[in-house]
């Protein structure tokens, strides 16, 4: 499993091109090679995947029941903003001007390791998800991350 983690800025070149950083394009997995994908994230956000993870999104949401209505209403919106890309030698990767559109994204980029994705944010819009507040952060890393027991 590729382990993407960190906060790295970016900037777009006049084709419309980001660079990955080169600690994240290290843990891309090897079986992958140049590939990724790259779809549209449920925050105003886009979502960069290894070719090798995005194979297990798609089983997962390819294989809802297609005669239930909500399910392929959610596959229709989650497939349609999604692309293919390729880096280039120097880790470039074209991002599509309806997803640029889509996450706010004119000149600069945040991009953010979480895990088994990268997401793609323009700076302003990411700083609005984040949250100010340490002793929030403190409550929600007890609830989520605690010890059940206790």
């Amino acid at each position: 499993m590729s382990y993407f983690s960190g906060e790295y800025e970016s900037k777009l070149d006049a084709k419309g091109r980001l660079i990955l950083p080169s600690r994240l394009k290290a843990n891309l997995p090897v079986a992958s090679g140049n590939n990724i994908v790259i779809t549209r994230g449920f925050e105003t956000c886009l979502v960069l995947y290894s070719e090798l993870e995005w194979k297990k999104i798609f089983s997962k949401v390819a294989g809802l029941n297609e005669f239930n209505e909500e399910y392929r209403n959610f596959q229709r919106n989650f497939f349609r903003g999604m692309t293919e890309a390729e880096l280039d030698g120097n880790g470039r990767f074209l991002l599509p001007k309806s997803m640029l559109k889509y996450a706010q994204i004119e000149s600069e980029a945040i991009l953010v390791g979480l895990g088994n994705r990268i997401e793609i944010w323009n700076a302003e819009l990411y700083d609005q998800f984040l949250i100010k507040d340490q002793k929030e952060f403190s409550r929600l890393a007890e609830k989520y991350l605690g010890d059940p027991k206790e």
